[in-house]
């Protein structure tokens, strides 16, 4: 069975198309308007083995906010979809990645209960023209649309592109770990009976 999602979402303020595949060999096809934002959803992809495509557009001559949230919010609702019952996956997923200076640890839980903890020190308010808070606004819509739990730890770093980028990459091993199949458990991972 496909574990494939497709949605859309349409405001006055966004227009976005999400496609993606948890089984995937990590294509991505990300076009955002927002150059590094577009970088880390292809980060994301790639290290999660999704297949991922992100069509976006938005008020950009207000600013990246809604842009980037809807996304966030976007991809939430596609990985919930795409789970679907959750029969047989590991549900929990971790990661402690470097990112030359810098160091993140990523844990996520898919159990249904909505969450973020994101403790990072951006030493810089911008990448380039991305502003530094809208990672936590991403992650954010993300957890809250996914339901998950999600809790990220930037150990140390310096260089604020390093510390995104260790961000998106340390979530993207966790998750990959979280949405795997185990032969092994082919139920629902809960004692509860309900995800």
């Amino acid at each position: 069975m496909a574990r494939t999602a497709s949605l859309q979402r349409k405001t006055q303020e966004t227009q976005i198309e999400v496609r993606l595949n948890l089984d995937g060999q990590g294509q991505a096809e990300v076009n955002t308007g927002i150059g590094f934002f577009d970088h880390m959803l292809e980060l994301l992809a790639l290290h999660a083995a999704w297949d991922l495509t992100v069509q976006a557009k938005g008020d950009l001559e207000v600013d990246q906010h809604h842009t980037v949230e809807d996304v966030g919010i976007c991809l939430g609702q596609a990985i919930r979809e795409a789970l679907g019952n959750k029969q047989g996956i590991g549900r929990y997923g971790y990661a402690v990645l470097p990112m030359e200076e810098t160091l993140v640890t990523a844990a996520v839980d898919l159990g249904g209960r909505p969450y973020l903890v994101l403790r990072a020190d951006f030493p810089t308010e911008k990448i380039g023209q991305f502003d530094t808070q809208l990672v936590h606004d991403f992650w954010h819509a993300v957890a809250t649309h996914a339901l998950c739990n999600l809790h990220l730890l930037v150990h140390y770093g310096r260089n604020s592109h390093h510390i995104a980028e260790g961000i998106f990459k340390a979530t993207a091993r966790a998750l990959r770990m979280a949405v795997a199949q185990d032969p092994r458990l082919p139920g629902l991972p809960s004692t509860k009976g309900v995800l």
